[in-house]
């Protein structure tokens, strides 16, 4: 399962657009528009993050600040199709391109037995995984504003298998490779030590997806660990 942040600005809102999605600074993409709104980027960012992971077998929990975008395809979508994509009143439904490409992707993820959910965080308020999205999208509608190329990201990196998604603790986050070697350095008073360990696959797999959830590194997230451990089986720390 992979957790992802989504998010979509618009400057004006219509006016200079950008759309996000982001897992971590290894697996982010946004891009955006001279002229669109909010909700075409809020929607186009979950599009995207479906595209780049509709060759893999990765569920997916994707977090989004809009319920409006939740809402639409969540609830609302099966209706409006039915319906030739009107609305109750007999209206075209709003942004109806964008619910078609997310009917025939949701579709797809289905019929592969992927796990697609969708929950509602509270927009610009802390959460690491919205507040990432949040300034990459921004970042790409200030780009179009000013005319300047869109940082686009480097797309999903990730292998589409366990061992590819354990390796994201890579040899720059080296405190999981198998070595028994032990790194020191001293940072004024205070030793800091880096552990080289083996662990079981699964055991690693389901560290980095708890980082992911936390929005931290899995050398952050192993260091809590160790620290709970502590306290539990020595009383250190308490």
């Amino acid at each position: 399962m992979l957790t992802v942040g989504v998010d979509g600005s618009a400057l004006g809102n219509p006016g200079p657009a950008g759309w996000a999605w982001y897992i971590d600074d290894s697996n982010w993409q946004a891009g955006g528009w001279e002229n669109s709104t909010n909700n075409r980027g809020e929607l186009s960012a979950i599009i995207k993050l479906l595209e780049a992971t509709a060759d893999t077998d990765h569920d997916l929990s994707i977090l989004a600040d809009s319920q409006y975008a939740i809402n639409s395809i969540t609830k609302w979508l099966p209706g409006w199709k039915k319906k030739g994509w009107k609305k109750a009143d007999g209206k075209p439904v709003n942004n109806q391109d964008l619910m078609i490409q997310l009917d025939e992707l949701m579709s797809a993820a289905k019929a592969a037995g992927r796990k697609i959910t969708y929950q509602w965080v509270k927009g610009h308020d802390g959460h690491p995984l919205n507040e990432a999205a949040d300034s990459r999208a921004n970042a790409a509608a200030k780009a179009f504003q000013a005319g300047k190329p869109v940082k686009t990201g480097p797309g999903l990196t990730l292998d589409n298998n366990a061992e590819g998604l354990a390796e994201r603790i890579d040899d720059s986050e080296p405190s999981l490779q198998p070595d028994r070697r032990a790194d020191t350095t001293s940072t004024g008073s205070t030793a800091m030590v880096t552990v080289h360990t083996s662990l079981d696959r699964s055991l690693a797999d389901e560290i980095v997806t708890r980082a992911q959830q936390r929005g931290v590194t899995p050398h952050q997230e192993l260091a809590a660990l160790i620290q709970a451990g502590m306290k539990t089986t020595y009383g250190i720390g308490e």
